[in-house]
């Protein structure tokens, strides 16, 4: 079934449904919304959460007159928004993003935005063909002057071609963290710190460098007790030539988000943990580069920190003009497909190449594959060469 057309957006706000009332809608959505309300761009008219006290203290919250509901149905009927951002779990996302499209919405929902590219799939059937309602993803960090400056410098080859990169995301999570039931498991959350916490550092390289075109990789379950990965290395080559290590893991007290692109005449790095302004940006030209050079790399121009915001911003340009947003369609996908390739590599000790996963492929319906060992219910000794973990080694 297509989407229904978009009512036309013209000359008038847009508005705005919030799918899920929890911390990341309180605390990221709502402020974005509220400054672009400021700026006469949206309106936020309604909320949606099975959770009637949570849905009704965020209406309460926003202030306005948005209203508060428990049924997504009844309130895509009843409100009919233009935008629906969504901030429930992984789980939920498919079906959400689907009802909201065949509404007539467009769709902005949070990573990662659905379980596997099976189902990222069926989402983007369900798109206008020409004009919207299209889905995106909430890829924050793409967005913002630094992110910005250095795509430009990268697509000029102002600094030659890129050769070696690193793309770091190291973070802790304790077992209270894993408490929450949906978390660690493949069916609610898709995936472990590839899929939850490293996939904002990856799109971030892949929208800087452009299409990877191999993979491999190792996973391990080394301290939780979890039916993902907690741990997971990978060596990427992209169309380009360069090649890159990527590290994703929630063990690491010592807690940052990083990535370095070293250039035939400068080496670009970026330090930070949630976000980043120009200040974690760092350029290094190398010793035979004319200063001149180097003082036009290093103008970053006003700072606009990565943010929901930013990209809340581009987002509302592209649906004034009809247009589809970054971070969807084909664009959008191609994070995702990454992480099932690593995936794929990690559990069956295999190089996995861009574009091999597609239907009928175990890892196009579902993250893990299958693998023994790392499937609900697979049990035993995990599954996948370099990438072999015991299931006793993981508790010791």
């Amino acid at each position: 079934m297509a989407a229904s057309e978009s009512a036309p957006l013209t000359g008038r706000r847009i508005r705005v449904a919030v799918i899920g009332t929890g911390a990341i809608a309180r605390d990221s959505h709502l402020p974005a919304l509220a400054r672009l309300a400021e700026e006469g761009e949206t309106e936020l008219v309604a909320a949606v959460d099975v959770d009637p006290g949570s849905v009704e203290s965020f209406c309460a919250v926003a202030g306005g007159a948005p209203r508060p509901y428990t049924d997504l149905d009844r309130m895509l009927r009843e409100q009919s928004p233009d935008l629906v951002t969504i901030c429930t779990p992984p789980t939920l996302h498919r079906g959400q993003s689907v009802a909201a499209l065949r509404a007539g919405a467009w769709v902005w929902c949070e990573k990662p935005p659905v379980p596997s590219l099976a189902d990222f799939d069926a989402v983007e059937a369900e798109e206008g063909k020409d004009g919207g309602p299209y889905a995106s993803i909430v890829f924050q960090h793409r967005f913002g002057s630094g992110t910005r400056h250095v795509r430009r410098l990268l697509a000029e080859r102002a600094m030659g071609r890129p050769l070696v990169a690193h793309c770091q995301t190291t973070w802790y999570r304790d077992t209270a963290y894993y408490a929450v039931p949906w978390r660690g498991r493949w069916q609610t959350e898709g995936g472990g710190p590839a899929m939850g916490h490293g996939i904002h550092q990856m799109d971030l390289l892949l929208d800087l460098l452009g299409p990877w075109s191999e993979v491999r990789a190792m996973a391990g379950r080394l301290v939780h007790d979890v039916e993902t990965e907690d741990v997971s290395t990978a060596l990427v080559r992209f169309a380009n030539g360069a090649m890159a290590t990527v590290v994703n893991s929630v063990l690491s007290p010592d807690e940052v988000s990083r990535i370095r692109i070293d250039c035939e005449r400068a080496t670009v790095e970026l330090t930070h943990l949630y976000g980043h302004s120009n200040d974690n940006w760092r350029i290094t030209p190398a010793r035979d580069v004319p200063a001149a050079d180097a003082a036009r790399w290093q103008d970053f121009g006003t700072d606009l920190p990565s943010s929901h915001l930013e990209q809340l911003r581009e987002l509302v340009a592209s649906m004034y003009a009809g247009e589809r947003p970054r971070s969807s369609g084909a664009e959008g996908r191609t994070s995702l497909e990454l992480i099932a390739a690593l995936y794929k590599s990690a559990f069956t000790d295999a190089t996995v190449r861009a574009g091999e996963i597609g239907p009928g492929d175990p890892f196009y319906a579902a993250m893990h594959g299958g693998a023994l060992g790392w499937a609900p219910g697979g049990g035993g000794q995990v599954d996948g060469g370099e990438g072999a973990v015991a299931d006793e080694e993981a508790a010791a």
